[in-house]
């Protein structure tokens, strides 16, 4: 795409970079787009939290996911779109609805999924932002007319922040979090604080079932934790794999206060994790949660690469294999690699073990 302006003609990024040395960037009235998962809403939440702390008067839409909604929605000054997936095509047609009769000044195209890029030709805008060229997946290309500065070994945080970046948002020297609860949520986390003391949540369960460590090592940790006189308690989702993964713990009989798997709400969950003094959790949504509140995690990781999908403010805490993994699979390091290629198999996390991970709790509490 080219534009005309001055007697010169301009790329559209060029465009941008030459009217952002002119003056800050004045259409207001932006559209983000990322659907999923919880982990990602809590960075894209980190951007909106910059956009809204330096331009307060920005009008901000974001289209999100049905659950993924659930932890967000208290946010102010954000107008939400609920973009049910599993609707299909009424999903599309309940977005065209929403927009209908809009043109935002910038759309930020945060998903690169093609059903969210085939989604985001229903919504109208000047600027259609989305990844640059080697983050771009699934013809993403095709459906922006500007993209971000390339970013190499970006932490996926790092990588939303770069479409502030592109609206000419000032910078922030570490990302903030703005995410409300109700104050029956705050009480009831306050009240379950209380009971159960000085306490360290376990939040077992990944997306994949390979992504989990062994429920025995989450056994062994329990009872270590305990030793050091820290209550324990399981957390997580309603799913299956969730309700699993806890079931296999607790099967291994370890000293376990209380467990909370599929019995909270996202918000209920917020609140439990910000009253712990510290996470113990793989590759999950909850570890990013409890990096929005300030929580220590301790992230256990195999099969990603932890500086791209850590806990933000905790990648030095991660125990990870990850690098040996994928130098095994692809006979090459990972800085020679793909960003965020991931390692494969059904038994990585076998590597990940009990007394690295009680090296960094002794570090940590």
């Amino acid at each position: 795409m080219t534009s005309v302006t001055y007697g010169k003609i301009y790329h559209s990024n060029e465009l941008f970079r030459h009217f952002s040395n002119e003056r800050a960037f004045v259409g207001k009235k932006i559209c983000l787009m990322r659907l999923s998962a919880i982990g990602d809403i809590c960075h894209a939440a980190a951007m909106v939290t910059r956009i809204q702390t330096h331009w307060p008067d920005a009008e901000l839409t974001w289209v999100i996911g049905k659950v993924e909604y659930q932890l967000v929605k208290l946010m102010p000054n954000v107008r939400f779109i609920i973009f049910d997936k599993k609707q299909g095509k009424a999903a599309v047609e309940s977005l065209k609805n929403a927009v209908k009769g809009e043109t935002f000044d910038a759309l930020l195209m945060m998903q690169v999924a093609l059903r969210a890029n085939l989604a985001s030709r229903v919504i109208k805008a000047k600027r259609r932002i989305g990844f640059d060229w080697a983050r771009s997946k699934e013809l993403h290309w095709l459906f922006a007319n500007e993209r971000v500065a390339p970013r190499q070994h970006s932490h996926v945080l790092d990588g939303f922040m770069d479409f502030a970046d592109a609206l000419g948002v000032p910078k922030v020297a570490t990302p903030s979090w703005n995410i409300p609860v109700s104050e029956e949520d705050e009480r009831w986390g306050e009240e379950q604080a209380a009971a159960l003391g000085d306490y360290v949540v376990i939040a077992p369960a990944a997306s994949k079932a390979e992504r989990n460590w062994l429920p025995e090592r989450y056994a062994e940790t329990a009872d270590y934790l305990s030793q050091q006189g820290k209550s324990v308690i399981l957390v997580g989702g309603p799913g299956d794999l969730d309700k699993t993964t806890a079931n296999a713990i607790l099967a291994c009989k370890p000293t376990i206060k209380a467990d909370f798997t599929g019995k909270t709400s996202l918000h209920q969950l917020l609140v439990l994790l910000k009253h712990a003094s510290l996470v113990l959790a793989p590759d999950t949504g909850p570890a990013h949660m409890a990096t929005t509140v300030g929580t220590p995690v301790i992230g256990l990781y195999a099969h990603s690469n932890p500086i791209r999908t850590g806990p933000y403010n905790n990648i030095d805490n991660t125990v990870s294999v990850y690098d040996e993994c994928i130098e095994k699979q692809k006979g090459k390091k990972w800085e020679q690699l793909p960003w965020g290629i991931r390692a494969k198999g059904d038994n990585l996390m076998e590597g990940v073990t009990t007394d690295a991970v009680f090296s960094k709790i002794n570090a940590l509490l």
